[in-house]
């Protein structure tokens, strides 16, 4: 008998965890593999850092010696743009990190754990029945035993596995666009001064417009490098997913020149119709965290900061139903949480019909406005003081300001 059951120990599932905790509950958490284990999403945004501060994780993270991070950059040709998060228009942290996941995810599970919170590697979620107005969980270890487990409340931070979506046949489809990522980790070797290690940076590729390059540079000269595109451009290219990788890259201008040196010595990864959504956040005794509710695409590194949002909003939630206050779970968590998940999908989807790329490469955007954007970009889409997440379809206003420029 737990008082809450998070399927998931990734950064949702560790700060959600151990929140909980901190309010006294008796917290275990399932997760299916074993870490360290690899994971994409590794740029952080600085609004994580608040939450991680909540979650009493700060310290840890910081004395990991992650590579540093104060904005993000953007390259089309030879145009090259860039944010810096702490010239921002919402106030709090302005800088966090580049991390690698393996790790990163890895110290926060573990900063749970010695703050009391149960985590059982290796174990698999089968079954979520209602059983006398409590959640009966089936769990499979690694060996085939099974055991159940009951709970007052699930959280299911799973992730892409969206193992509560799967169980209990909440499934949408997505609304954006079907994409297709190829990824790998790499010795970048990049020697060129104007190269700036403390932002991640953005590629459009030259002649398709849909087509964008992600590089994160990690603090022991290694670097996170990817493509996005449609799955047709891929499918018309010869050769491995790695071939194809380095072919995009040689042909990105100022990203191909960063990388003139790189050494590919990592395995190549591929990602396809990874965009999803859900028929509801929530049910009876059970919540979606992070990316196993809705999930919209890596161009903003958004991932991370929507995950430790929702374990925070959750708690908080849980807290108040555990504690016999019959919180409202649409307006108390899931409507909270779609403020800034709407914001980042406006951003994004004004990424691939061009109209936020028209914004980034404008020279006409006013100091302001910058920072508007400087504050979505870091994770700061719940600000209502910032009109741009009270209205995110001003974006299309602001495009046709720059659609000139």
């Amino acid at each position: 008998m737990f008082d809450i059951v998070v399927i998931g120990a990734g950064p949702a599932g560790a700060v959600s965890s151990a929140l909980l905790n901190k309010k006294g509950y008796r917290v275990l958490v399932i997760e299916k593999q074993h870490f360290p284990r690899f994971s994409i999403g590794e740029s952080l945004l600085p609004q994580c850092m608040t939450y991680l501060e909540q979650a009493g994780m700060l310290d840890a993270v910081e004395k990991a010696t992650f590579q540093y991070k104060n904005g993000a950059a953007f390259c089309r040709g030879n145009e090259y743009e860039y944010f810096d998060f702490r010239e921002k228009f919402t106030p709090g942290w302005g800088t966090t990190f580049q991390v690698q996941r393996d790790c990163f995810d890895k110290i926060l599970a573990d900063e749970s754990a010695k703050q009391g919170v149960d985590f059982r590697f290796g174990h698999a979620l089968t079954a979520c029945e209602m059983n006398d107005q409590q959640r009966l969980l089936t769990v499979e270890t690694e060996s085939g035993a099974t055991y159940q487990v009951q709970a007052k409340f699930v959280l299911d931070a799973s992730g892409f596995g969206r193992v509560l979506p799967k169980l209990l046949n909440l499934e949408k489809p997505s609304t954006l666009g079907t994409r297709k990522s190829i990824f790998t980790h790499i010795k970048d070797n990049i020697t060129l001064p104007h190269y700036d290690r403390n932002k991640i940076l953005i590629t459009v590729h030259p002649q398709y417009s849909e087509v964008w390059f992600w590089l994160i540079p990690f603090s022991n000269g290694r670097a996170s490098v990817g493509v996005v595109a449609p799955p047709e451009v891929l499918e018309n290219m010869q050769g491995s997913p790695g071939e194809c990788l380095q072919q995009l890259i040689s042909q990105a201008g100022m990203l191909a020149d960063f990388l003139a040196n790189a050494e590919y010595d990592s395995e190549v990864r591929t990602l396809g119709s990874y965009s999803c959504d859900v028929t509801s956040l929530y049910g009876e005794n059970y919540a979606l965290l992070g990316n196993a509710g809705e999930f919209l695409d890596p161009i903003f590194s958004s991932g991370v900061t929507i995950a430790l949002t929702s374990a925070s909003l959750a708690a908080e939630t849980v807290h108040k139903q555990l504690s016999g206050l019959q919180p409202d779970w649409e307006t108390e968590y899931s409507q909270k949480l779609k403020v800034g998940v709407k914001t980042f999908k406006e951003f994004v989807e004004g990424w691939y019909d061009q109209r936020f790329q028209k914004v980034v490469f404008s020279k006409q955007k006013s100091d302001n406005i910058t920072r508007m954007i400087s504050s979505i970009l870091a994770g700061y889409a719940w600000d209502s003081e910032n009109p741009y997440v009270q209205n995110p379809r001003r974006l299309t206003t602001l495009a046709q300001i720059c659609q000139n420029d």
